[in-house]
């Protein structure tokens, strides 16, 4: 294919369907025949990004690069950006760019005017696990739906789990953390918890031993570290800075990488969340918010069928609220078809076909884009680093036509920034001082621990009083039963006839002379 200044060539119109009229990101230059054409530029509409998105290609090829290219533009254009970094190499985002002369030279070939620029930025962690202002949620916000779908429970236990968040409700017992719900499920099969649920169905043994043991598990993956409070405000997100950029906020993940559960947990809780607080806005000029998960393939890895419903819906309600989602993987078939067919931009970077299922994937991939001008196959195999094939949404919500794409050089560092100036950057936050130190405060652990400790005392004091009663009644059945001794001297002279004839003759006035001097009563004077 050869370039031709015919405006009905291919170049040309190809570049026509990204000749946008509103606000737009600025991606790169257009490839065609062999050559990077600086005056043709490929673009997506600012307000097409809540429609989501897809940023796929083998590792190498720079994909991550692009999402920091398009989170600066957001950032630029006043737009809040939630980055989850699953390596650690997006927090160079914070920190202007290093100039050199691959960035000079990529600059001069898409026409970009390149200038080194950091943007405002925070950096968060999963409930202080790595670096970065801990991200924390309740039990109680976390819901028994949610929970039953990543402990992986069944419908009948998902609805035991109802009947137990239900109970903790009416009873005043906060579910803050896992040990809180640990604590409310052991209670309700104890002696003294069975009847609490008997009425509406009860909480079998086994099922209560399938969800402590569920718990068990997600405990395992560093979940009791996500689980507490201070409870997150994810409408922390969607600030802008103080000079009318949007806040950039990148979740550091360096640490829970090898626990794709929990990290699929953090996304859950925080979709459903923000979808529960925002209002209906429809479509908007430009997004409230656009998030950008890298590694989605971690994220949808061993998911359950019940997880990816949930993230399907999600994904698909969650843009009428003004939110935008870009998974960002390795191949297209990383997401499920579901989802997929919800993500309306693509930038797919360089696929490998070294193997039997690379070149499976490679088909796969080929037919997920519009019919194009070309050899897809061929190119998606061709690419060079930071090139990629790219089809967006136009400002009609139409396809536009599929544009090989030489992208713009990131404008921010690179690469992470260093352990030293992430620490600075985390500590001199204004949300540090919120959220940083956790808080344990009296909830259904300690008040269930309180509870059985009085019911323990109360027994234990029972109990040896029962003792007491019994050892009693066994004494006085012993002095009852024992054999009378001796009577002693007194009771042998009044017992004697010597006393009895004595007494006799009380009235007599011998007998009272006698009384007296035996009693030591004195003689009445006269």
């Amino acid at each position: 294919m050869s370039e031709s200044t015919d405006p009905a060539s291919p170049a040309d119109a190809i570049a026509a369907g990204y000749a946008f009229t509103g606000p737009a990101l600025e991606l790169g230059a257009l490839l065609w025949d062999g050559a990077c054409l600086p005056d043709r530029q490929i673009r997506i509409p600012l307000s097409m990004l809540g429609r989501h998105g897809l940023v796929a290609g083998a590792t190498g090829t720079g994909k991550t690069k692009t999402l920091q290219l398009i989170a600066e533009q957001l950032s630029a254009g006043g737009v809040p950006v939630f980055l989850a970094d699953i390596k650690g190499d997006v927090s160079g985002i914070a920190a202007p760019g290093t100039a050199n002369d691959k960035i000079a030279e990529r600059a001069g070939e898409v026409g970009q005017q390149w200038e080194a620029t950091g943007f405002p930025s925070e950096f968060y962690s999963l409930g202080g696990i790595g670096a970065g202002i801990p991200v924390r949620a309740t039990v109680t916000s976390f819901g028994p739906v949610l929970m039953s779908k990543v402990l992986r429970l069944n419908q009948t236990q998902e609805q035991s789990l109802g009947l137990i968040f239900h109970y903790a409700d009416a009873k005043g017992l906060e579910l803050i953390d896992l040990k809180d719900l640990r604590a409310v499920v052991a209670f309700l099969v104890s002696d003294q918890g069975k009847a609490e649920l008997k009425g509406i169905g009860g909480l079998s043994t086994v099922t209560a031993g399938v969800i402590l043991r569920a718990l068990t598990a997600f405990e395992q993956q560093g979940a009791s570290e996500f689980f507490g409070e201070p409870e997150f405000d994810t409408g922390e997100f969607l600030r802008t800075a103080a000079d009318g950029r949007g806040m950039v906020s990148v979740l550091e993940l360096p640490a829970v990488q090898d626990k794709p559960q929990l990290f699929s947990t953090f996304l859950m809780w925080l979709l459903a969340d923000l979808y529960t607080d925002l209002p209906e806005v429809g479509d908007l000029e430009r997004p409230k918010l656009v998030f950008f998960f890298d590694e989605a393939h971690l994220l949808f890895n061993g998911a359950s069928k019940a997880f990816l419903e949930s993230i399907t819906q999600t994904v698909r309600l969650i843009r009428s609220k003004g939110i935008g989602v870009f998974f960002v993987t390795q191949t297209p078939k990383d997401v499920p078809a579901d989802v997929l067919a919800q993500l309306g931009n693509r930038v797919q970077h360089a696929l490998r076909a070294f193997t039997p299922d690379d070149a499976k994937a490679l088909k796969a991939t080929v037919k997920t884009f519009p019919n194009s001008a070309y050899d897809l196959e061929e190119l998606l195999t061709g690419l060079g680093t930071g090139e990629a094939v790219i089809t967006v949404l136009s400002e009609k919500g139409a396809p536009t036509p599929v544009a090989a794409t030489r992208l713009r050089a990131p404008q921010s560092l690179m690469g992470p920034v260093g352990a030293q100036a992430l620490d600075a950057a985390v500590k001199s936050s204004l949300l540090y001082s919120r959220y940083a130190e956790p808080v344990d405060r009296e909830s259904a652990y300690e008040k269930i621990s309180a509870e059985q400790a009085e019911a323990e005392a109360a027994a234990e004091a029972a109990a040896a009083q029962a003792e007491a009663e019994k050892q009693a009644k066994e004494a006085a059945k012993a002095a009852r039963s024992a054999p009378k001794p001796d009577p002693s001297l007194a009771q042998q002279v009044v017992g004697s006839g010597l006393f009895r004839s004595l007494a006799r003759s009380i009235g007599t006035q011998l007998g009272r002379e006698i009384s007296r001097s035996i009693f030591g009563t004195a003689k009445r004077r006269r």
